[in-house]
């Protein structure tokens, strides 16, 4: 039977593509693009999420 490896939670604001490379549209002096690295503000770079305790709620 095979095994399952243990899922780590993905962060839900990027899907676990945490950082993104956007171009500017200039160039440098040897023909390559200059770009901008943006990180995700919820995981800051990780790509997973933090586990959250689930809060109990009473009436």
């Amino acid at each position: 039977m095979p095994q399952h490896a243990p899922s780590t939670p993905v962060c839900r604001d990027c899907d676990g593509f945490a950082i993104a490379t956007i171009t500017t549209g200039t160039r440098h002096r040897d023909g390559t693009r200059a770009t901008l690295r943006v990180t995700c503000p919820a995981c800051k770079g990780t790509g997973t999420a933090h586990l959250v305790r689930k809060q109990e709620v009473t009436v």
